[in-house]
């Protein structure tokens, strides 16, 4: 004799996902009237209804036979609230209405990414995860590309600006960034807990960076004999086995030595 069951589609069909090594999988397993429990059971005949289907089944543990009725859940609209840098708007999105929304679960809109921060139930209360229909209102941030601050001097003026770039990104303080078609050099990087000078961090864990614009090649050109002399070994000015002192900066009338003066014997 045959038994109308009425179930929605959260039970799955040949669902083999997060199936353990001690865990027997069942070929769809759905529940027995009579076994009370889930058991596999054998598609007997199936018949489109609506969005969804009948199907007639036989418990493989107690040979009983019963219909299911698959029918998908109502989709709702949930008012998000989609912040982006410092623009925010608000969309409404479908989402089923048995679906469970957690803090940072993250779905794809407009080919962007966003993460869930809040979740804020009919009754006022925030949460950290509800069923769709119990949901006021929810929102969520960008999560595939963020904005870092930053703070840019030169000499002593210091002036603001922004950079929109992808979550995976990192900077390493000390190192060169190219803006604008300038250079500039990462002095320190904040991370709300404190500042690095020498450490990389990822673009999301930001809070502010601080840029200094590096000094002019002419800044570290040697400004001595002992220094170019120096600069030659290196090879910075070319090759030069035997560094000459340049006349240009050498005194007229005065001819350099490399020779030490002998001391006079005492007496």
């Amino acid at each position: 004799m045959d038994e109308d069951t009425e179930l929605d589609d959260s039970i799955a069909f040949d669902d083999a996902e997060d199936i353990g090594e001690d865990e027997v999988l069942l070929e769809n397993a759905v529940l027995c009237p009579t076994c009370e429990d889930l058991t596999g059971h054998l598609i007997l005949n199936e018949k489109p209804k609506g969005n969804g289907a009948d199907y007639l089944l036989k418990c493989e543990e107690c040979s009983k036979i019963h219909t299911v009725h698959i029918r998908p859940p109502p989709v709702l609209k949930i008012p998000f609230v989609l912040t982006e840098g410092p623009s925010s708007m608000t969309k409404h999105i479908e989402i089923d209405a048995d679906e469970i929304l957690e803090l940072e679960d993250v779905f794809q809109d407009d080919d962007k990414l966003w993460s869930i921060n809040q979740i804020e139930r009919k009754d006022g209360r925030l949460l950290k995860y509800c069923e769709a229909s119990k949901i006021a209102r929810a929102t969520a941030l960008r999560c595939d590309m963020v904005r870092v601050k930053l703070t840019m001097t030169r000499g002593e003026d210091s002036s603001a600006d922004v950079l929109i770039v992808p979550a995976e990104t990192k900077y390493t303080a000390g190192h060169l960034i190219d803006l604008d078609d300038e250079t500039w050099r990462i002095r320190a990087i904040h991370t709300g807990r404190g500042r690095t000078l020498r450490g990389t961090v990822d673009a999301p864990d930001i809070k502010r960076m601080y840029l200094h614009e590096p000094p002019n090649p002419e800044y570290f050109a040697p400004r001595t004999p002992r220094e170019r002399r120096q600069a030659w070994k290196e090879g910075k000015l070319g090759f030069n086995p035997n560094p000459i002192l340049p006349k240009e900066i050498v005194k007229k009338g005065v001819t350099p030595s490399n020779k030490r003066k002998k001391k006079r014997p005492r007496n």
